[in-house]
């Protein structure tokens, strides 16, 4: 229903403030096409010289990003695998851990991407929830309840999307503890890692030793380049399980062999583009949601939960029908795209998820224009 409203919207061609978007290429940010393009007209591109790992030169530009940004300096360029996506990244440590119907651990609220990848590699996915107190944190009796003699990993994102929480240094102490117990895996997305509101670096699992972790991100969050398909897949944890891990992932790799090689050989100048665009971005985050909340601050029956990271917040409305319901007619009645909450796997009703890269003028008059509905029901 709420896809349908939306075309329906369109195609009654009504001008419609989408605070949805995701995508940064489409939020009127300047990009530097000359620097940018240029990156991919190396004359290497002509010849082909498949690496199942990806190219050795691409490799050391990521470990060294880990290097000068997360302080992360002795992370092998052995240990990075280039693949064409993140998605694609979890495919194969799906394909690594998992038979058909293993199960994997993953948080609730997140993403709905992890459900279509499941079904892609006959993986089953069981929640574990994020509550909410003061701020997100991992509910450790619910995951314990969650384990079985099928599951095999624990997936987190950090920060987690929607809620821009990050794991905190005492949760990351009591993963490592909860999968050593059972012999898990940990699968940590850290594509938003770069983009903490208050300016503080976060750790990266890209050095976790305590477990087999895998660690993935690339270049469409960190320099703002969805469209240059390049991402990794960071292997880590006790040396023989992780010596194992590679070799089979490297058979995986070599498989597929997704990267191109022009944009392999672009990596180090495209990680270079973040420290353009990532400031951007930031100041644009952190400018609607201060315009957030001093709306929030005119109508009290609707608040803002914490958000630490990242580039969304969720707002808290009053119940009055589902989440559904109401982004529907918002959409209807004062064409703006929002996300309800179940997108999001939030367990209950009453909630919206707003992107922060919005354009601020749109931004402005979207949630404006949002509160002024719900004032009204």
């Amino acid at each position: 229903m709420f896809t349908q409203a939306h075309a329906a919207a369109r195609a009654d061609g009504a001008e419609i403030l989408d605070l949805t978007v995701s995508n940064p290429t489409q939020a009127d940010f300047p990009y530097d096409a000359k620097r940018i393009l240029s990156a991919l007209s190396s004359p290497e591109a002509l010849a082909y010289d498949p690496q199942p790992k990806g190219i050795l030169a691409a490799r050391e530009a990521v470990a060294e990003y880990y290097r000068s940004e997360h302080n992360v300096f002795e992370l092998d360029p052995e240990s990075i695998i280039l693949t064409a996506s993140t998605s694609e990244a979890y495919s194969y440590v799906f394909r690594l851990l998992c038979n058909p119907d293993d199960e994997v651990l993953v948080p609730k609220p997140s993403y709905p991407l992890f459900e279509f990848l499941a079904d892609l590699q006959d993986v089953k996915l069981v929640s574990y929830p994020l509550i909410y107190d003061h701020g997100w944190q991992v509910d450790f009796t619910s995951l314990y309840k969650a384990v079985t003699h099928r599951t095999r990993a624990v997936v987190l994102v950090h920060p987690n999307n929607p809620t821009g929480s990050y794991v905190a240094a005492e949760e990351i102490r009591s993963l490592n503890a909860f999968c050593r117990e059972y012999g898990l895996a940990l699968v940590v997305d850290e594509v938003f890692l770069d983009y903490s509101h208050d300016g503080i670096a976060r750790s990266t699992f890209a050095a976790n030793d305590q477990v087999l972790t895998f660690t993935t991100s690339g270049l469409s969050k960190i320099s703002g380049l969805p469209q240059m398909k390049i991402a990794w897949l960071i292997t880590s944890g006790p040396e023989e399980a992780k010596r194992e891990a590679l070799s089979r992932l490297e058979v995986i790799a070599d498989t597929y062999l997704s990267v191109s090689t022009p944009l392999q050989l672009a990596v180090q100048r495209l990680l270079e583009e973040r420290r353009n665009i990532q400031p951007l971005l930031l100041d644009r985050t952190r400018a609607n949601l201060l315009e957030l909340d001093q709306q929030l601050s005119h109508h009290k029956a609707c608040s803002r939960l914490g958000v630490e990271g990242g580039w969304y917040a969720t707002v808290r409305v009053p119940v009055t029908q589902s989440d559904e319901e109401l982004a529907i007619e918002i959409m209807r009645e004062k064409s703006v795209l929002v996300h309800p909450g179940h997108f999001y796997d939030f367990t209950s009703d009453g909630y919206l998820v707003l992107s922060l890269i919005t354009p601020a003028h749109h931004f402005r008059e979207g949630i404006r224009r949002i509160f002024e509905l719900i004032d009204r029901q």
